[in-house]
């Protein structure tokens, strides 16, 4: 196996995002895409159920060898990674209810004990779960997986809450809102553990975008506001690609992480 140099490290350490104000907005509406995205293929351009996901499944092979294939961070291929895995997470949730009757207390157990066990299995290997420490490719291959069942798990969370427990997608958007401020409070006010705070929050925040995605695109008579998945998701992906190209052409770069020898045990 190969030494991983003091290069090596620096470089690998920029292949995940800072977490700054900018990479919650670009998440949120990302798993908002994750949502309308594959409404809009399935329903709008009749792919189906099984031919969008085998379609976004392919492009999201392509693109995450892309990105682990890549020696440093690269807004536009790390961001279009995590719209396909958000689409492929709600492909993957839309199918286990949709095609083979699983109930949506069933799938949101089943990708939280997912999740867990990944976590478990990827702390027993690094002895870490710190994003700022995704310096190999083991630990990146981790951090995907993780990623992916966050959106599973937050698709068939916020489902289960605006449709199984008919709060509809306007209080499900509200509560899980809430429940990310009172995170947000632990981290900064009660100093909860920095990389517990992220993970959660991030969970959090699929359910969240899934329930906002709904709650404009579905039409009135089902409790939103009836934009459509089309200009919802274009509205989106716009947003997202327009806050990428800042990124990208930005001087400061604030979503590099710090390039030093210590980042290794930075939080989260």
């Amino acid at each position: 196996m190969k030494t991983v140099t003091r290069e090596d490290t620096l470089q690998m350490l920029n292949k995940v995002p800072e977490v700054t104000l900018y990479f919650w907005i670009i998440k949120i509406m990302a798993t908002t895409v994750g949502e309308t995205a594959a409404d809009f293929l399935n329903f709008d351009l009749h792919f189906g159920l099984n031919g969008t996901a085998l379609l976004m499944s392919a492009l999201l092979a392509v693109f995450l060898l892309l990105q682990l294939r890549a020696r440093k961070y690269v807004p536009a291929l790390y961001w279009l990674v995590v719209v396909l895995i958000s689409i492929v997470g709600t492909l993957i949730t839309d199918g286990l209810v949709d095609n083979f009757g699983v109930p949506l207390e069933t799938t949101t157990i089943a990708f939280g004990l997912a999740l867990l066990a990944t976590f478990a299995i990827w702390y027993a290997s690094e002895k870490t779960l710190s994003i700022h420490s995704i310096i190999t490719t083991p630990r990146e291959l981790f951090y995907w997986a993780a990623i992916l069942f966050t959106f599973a798990l937050g698709t068939a969370a916020g489902d289960l809450a605006a449709e199984g427990l008919q709060l509809g997608y306007a209080t499900s958007t509200l509560m899980f809102g809430v429940m990310i401020a009172l995170v947000t409070i632990a981290y900064y006010v009660f100093k909860t553990n920095a990389v517990l705070a992220f993970w959660i929050a991030y969970v959090l925040t699929r359910p969240l975008g899934a329930s906002f995605g709904d709650y404009l695109s579905q039409a009135t008579a089902d409790g939103g506001l009836g934009l459509g998945t089309v200009l919802t998701s274009v509205l989106f992906l716009s947003s997202i690609a327009g806050l990428v190209l800042y990124l990208t052409m930005s001087i400061s770069r604030r979503d590099i992480q710090a390039q030093t020898a210590n980042a290794v045990g930075r939080k989260p």
